[in-house]
């Protein structure tokens, strides 16, 4: 579980976080959601120790942030932040086995590569390997990087608005990866998510946050609808149950 306790964040006189306390569950995909601004960026960024906390606490399955040494975190959890800056005349293949650093301090082994292929395969990115970054597509970048996040082989995977530049093919397929990754091996995800659609479909628990501060959160079936939604954007938005799923309908 993550437990996040009275976290607020300011840069300069600008209040970003507001006393945000929760708990995120183990198992399962949560979706943080929101307006522009909300929040929720900052605070995945905090949660997983990539900023570091000017108040309040955060504990990762009783690591706490902040206290823990960035080597036994890595192990714990992988993250893929939202603007990732890295060389671009690298392969996909090596960007991939970045993930085995935590592991292998850069001396891989023959389960290190095997992490990889796996990675290279879930992923659809077998066919990309051996191209530089820099020859690929910005989702294929993307995918890359999700890839390397789950050669890290960590119980944790935070990630900030992966479906960027994916097309519908490509991010419908990541949510069904991450889904089943989160049945079959237990992993617990924590997504930064725009698409209402994609987490009404696929997460288990939300959490919605507005100017700072938690909206609400919970079992999504619970907490996702008509009401918490539109106050939530400021705007209208309709469920729309069809046989099998819901949608949610916001653009008129």
């Amino acid at each position: 579980m993550i437990d996040i306790s009275g976290v607020s964040y300011a840069i300069g006189k600008a209040q970003i976080l507001k006393d945000v306390s929760l708990h995120i569950p183990c198992g399962q995909i949560t979706a943080l959601i929101g307006p522009n601004g909300a929040g929720k960026s900052t605070l995945l960024n905090l949660m997983s120790g990539q900023e570091p906390l000017q108040t309040g606490t955060v504990s990762v399955d009783a690591l706490h942030i902040g206290q823990t040494r960035p080597r036994d975190l890595a192990l714990k959890m992988a993250v893929v932040a939202q603007h990732v800056g890295v060389a671009s005349r690298l392969r996909v293949r090596d960007l991939i086995s970045f993930g085995r650093w935590p592991h292998n301090q850069g001396r891989p082994t023959a389960a290190d590569h095997t992490m990889i292929a796996q990675a290279l395969d879930r992923f659809d990115l077998n066919a990309l390997a051996d191209r530089f970054l820099d020859e690929v597509s910005g989702g294929q970048r993307q995918r890359a990087f999700v890839a390397m996040a789950y050669a890290q082989d960590t119980d944790w995977l935070l990630l900030d608005e992966p479906l960027n530049n994916l097309d519908l093919r490509h991010a419908s397929r990541l949510m069904a990866e991450l889904h089943r990754l989160a049945r079959e091996q237990d992993k617990s995800i924590v997504i930064v998510l725009h698409d209402l659609n994609y987490a009404v479909a696929w997460a288990d628990h939300v959490v919605a946050m507005k100017n700072g501060a938690l909206a609400f959160e919970g079992a999504t079936q619970k907490v996702t609808n008509a009401e918490n939604l539109s106050a939530l954007y400021d705007t209208d938005v309709r469920l729309v149950q069809t046989e099998d799923e819901v949608f949610v309908a916001h653009h008129r």
